[in-house]
């Protein structure tokens, strides 16, 4: 039978599919030839006659060979029984238990990584002193409890209200939305077990060998079974859903406002050499109700701030030789050079000297450095101020009469209040906005603006893009690693263990190691809040990650390259051949095993955090004093980054929902994804993490994007509904196909009698 063990390989993902049997051309059946032109009568698609090639819509004849035949010479790894899901979970899940045992040991055994955010300076803030035992809600010291894995409790038994004093609001609000997609996820679950999986399983399009995946599919069921409805139906129900969830989960985002930074105004678009008494004489006279409190001018004081962390470094060296010395009553001699900790003997430009004497001198050379920039920094001013009123209202007031004069930044209406010094102060070019929390600041990023940052801007993300347009997916790698045969070894085994196992962790490692290249972007633009940049570095990396991950792959496409040739090249014959190529039975058991590896071993791999581990470690070793080493343990913790972890959950998500009609077996493992990632952060963020204190629009705008997963599923629907109508023809682009069945509604016919008998699938716009 044509449909007999359908297996879904990586090989689709670059474009192919998989072989057909050996020695043949695939299954070869009688399908249309040529193109239609004129819209299939109703008896036409509701023939018992037709061949199952023919129901899945997979074209013409000639390019049948090409979605059965495309990998036969390939070494790209095949699949096995059932998507090879039971052995991927297997593995996955021994791995996990391996990255727990090893991070346990790391943890416990050797250094203070894991517990780097227990390690901070004695003269922090107080929402970042975590050594102290004493706290209003009696803090247990989780690490000297006894037992096997004592943090691994700690994980269960942490309440809400320690996570907000340790690790501020944003922790809280993060933590909750991800119980609201926990919740989300039970429902998606029950309902596609229970009802779509059982309506799938009670088609008879494919055969009925109980080991074949793609009997649980959507493409199981006749195209004129009424059940087809059901799954539109159902999609739009999770619509529903996610909406009312996120809706909830938004309405408890809730600010504590700070009076001071509501009563700050951030304004630029000053004149270089402005004076803060000019400044507070405009306010005075053009806005005599208004009580100006304060007004800071800011300069560029990047390398200021770098001299003043290496001076605060300097001193806490000086003064752990200093009690060293006074404790031990020996002089401690160290080697200052580049890797003169590798130095065995004293060689000539390689001396050895005291500890106290050269910290002594570093920070007297330090302090003569920072006299000077102090002097410098006053003679470059940025043209920016903040400036605090006495009453809120006031600036409100202040911030509604510039915004009265712009419409989306551009000037509409008269000028603002004028007042003596307008003219000199250039009022008419300032940009008004509120003032967000000091530690939001990127103190260090205010001295690039104008034409230097837009400039850079548009230089990043230029390169970016044309990188990424040629390379965009794992695919297109593992596509170039396999003409080299470097895959062949494997393939000559024939494991069915390391076959289904290995694709899905090359995907998993490609789709981790290419987005940190648009991370890394992200933080090379240098914008002014911390805010901004995980609010912009989340919608770049999961927009990257939905197409690199979810939409290419589903439509056989390798790169952006492909997606745009594919949906404006009319004689392009990769449109034809590649959407032949979709929505095969077996092609949601990859994203089943992807889902499986990003639960298992991405969130153990988060836990790990290897690539701290690594940096961690690389430092240490270079560290060319013990001070230094301490130094580094207590400044190796970093504040949690909301905008990439926003991004690769809702990634994950996407996909999950948006294979939860088609491929229902995915929802309880992306059950079981959110659920460790939900305890992978909690334990992170109050062990691993500096807190981090950001606007809330960062989490608005997660919640947002989590409404495109349910959008992505009804897309999903409707795209499948037109293979199954065979509309998708060579040389038909996809603008055509979805104005199709727009022509189709005002030529007055019957929606429900079209989908129904057309494909059993209705669109979501009906």
């Amino acid at each position: 039978m044509c449909g007999r063990r359908w297996s879904f390989t990586l090989q689709l993902l670059s474009g192919g599919a998989p072989p057909g049997r050996p020695g043949g051309a695939g299954c070869q059946t009688a399908g249309r030839t040529g193109t239609m032109t004129h819209r299939p009568s109703l008896e036409l698609w509701q023939s018992k006659a037709v061949s199952m090639r023919e129901r899945l819509g997979i074209g013409d004849q000639p390019n049948d060979s090409y979605c059965y035949n495309s990998a036969k010479n390939s070494t790209v790894l095949q699949g096995i029984t059932f998507g090879g899901i039971p052995t991927v979970l297997l593995i996955d899940v021994s791995c996990f238990l391996c990255l727990i045992f090893v991070f346990s040991i790391i943890r416990r055994k050797f250094w203070d990584y894991g517990r780097i955010a227990l390690v901070s300076e004695a003269d922090s803030e107080s929402r970042f002193q975590r050594l102290s035992s004493s706290s209003s809600f009696g803090q247990q010291d989780f690490e000297s409890e006894l037992g096997c894995c004592p943090w691994l409790t700690a994980i269960f038994r942490l309440h809400d209200d320690q996570i907000l004093e340790w690790c501020g609001e944003d922790a809280i609000h993060y933590l909750s939305f991800q119980r609201h997609i926990i919740f989300l996820l039970v429902v998606v679950s029950c309902l596609s077990l229970c009802v779509i999986l059982p309506v799938n399983l009670s088609g008879d399009l494919l055969d009925k060998d109980p080991y074949s995946f793609g009997r649980t599919t959507i493409a199981n069921l006749q195209t004129d079974n009424d059940l087809l409805w059901l799954h539109t139906i159902f999609a739009v129900l999770y619509l529903i859903l996610t909406v009312g969830f996120m809706r909830h989960h938004t309405q408890s985002i809730l600010y504590k406002e700070e009076s001071l930074v509501r009563r700050t105004l951030f304004i630029t678009g000053f004149p270089k050499d402005t004076k803060k008494e000019a400044v507070e004489s405009h306010f005075r006279d053009a806005y005599p109700t208004c009580e100006v409190v304060d007004v800071q001018l800011c300069y560029n004081v990047a390398r200021l701030m770098y001299l003043c962390k290496e001076r605060k470094k300097a001193e806490k060296s000086l003064t752990y030789y200093t009690n060293l010395q006074a404790k031990t009553g020996q002089w401690t001699l160290i080697n200052p050079k580049t890797c003169g900790q590798f130095c065995c003997c004293e060689v000539p430009g390689c001396e050895w000297e005291d500890a106290i004497s050269y910290y002594t001198r570093l920070k007297d050379r330090l302090m003569e450095r920072i006299a000077e920039e102090e002097c410098r920094v006053q003679e470059q001013p940025l043209g920016m101020a903040f400036v605090t009123f006495q009453e809120k209202s006031m600036a409100i007031y202040i911030l509604k009469d510039f915004n009265a004069c712009k419409c989306q930044s551009l000037r509409c209406k008269g000028e603002p209040q004028p007042s003596s010094c307008s003219k000199e102060l250039c009022t008419s070019k300032w940009t008004v906005t509120f003032a967000t929390y000091p530690e939001d600041i990127c103190w260090k990023n205010l001295s690039i603006q104008g034409f230097r940052w837009w400039f850079q801007w548009l230089g990043i993300n230029f390169t970016l893009f044309v990188g990424l347009f040629f390379l965009t997916t794992p695919s297109i790698i593992l596509s170039t690693i396999d003409k080299f045969n470097v895959t062949k070894p494997i393939h000559e085994l024939n494991d069915p263990v390391i076959s289904q196992f290995f694709p899905t962790l090359l995907l998993w490692s490609f789709s981790a190691l290419l987005p940190t290249i648009v991370y890394y972007s992200t933080l090379l633009e240098s914008h002014w809040t911390k805010s901004g940049e995980n609010r912009i570095m989340m919608s770049k990396v999961y927009i990257f990650l939905i197409f690199m991950v979810l939409i290419l792959p589903s439509l056989g496409l390798t790169s952006l390259d492909f997606f745009f040739r594919w949906l404006f090249d009319k004689t392009s014959s990769e449109a034809s051949i590649r959407l032949e190529c979709v929505f095969l039975p077996d092609q949601g058991a990859f994203f089943v095993n992807y889902v499986i590896a990003s639960a298992f071993i991405g969130n153990g791999m988060e836990l790990l955090r290897l690539p701290g581990l690594i940096l961690y470690t690389f430092r240490m070793i270079m560290a060319k004093t013990a001070a230094d080493r301490r130094n580094i343990k207590q400044n190796q913790a970093f504040q949690f980054e909301f905008g990439a972890m926003y991004a690769w959950m809702l990634c994950v998500f996407t996909v999950i929902v948006a294979y939860s009609i088609t491929c229902p077996i995915i929802a309880p493992f992306g059950l079981i994804y959110i659920l460790l990632k939900h305890m992978v952060d909690r334990h992170n963020l109050y062990f691993a993490y500096l807190p981090a204190k950001l606007e809330k629009r960062i989490h608005l705008a997660a919640v947002n994007q989590a409404l495109a997963a349910p959008i992505l599923c009804l897309f999903w629907l409707y795209f499948f509904s037109f293979l199954r109508l065979g509309k998708i023809r060579r040389g038909v682009t996809m603008p055509r196909q979805v104005g199709e069945p727009h022509s189709y509604l005002a030529q007055g016919t019957d929606p429900a009698r079209k989908w129904t008998g057309g494909c059993g699938v209705p669109g979501p716009g009906i």
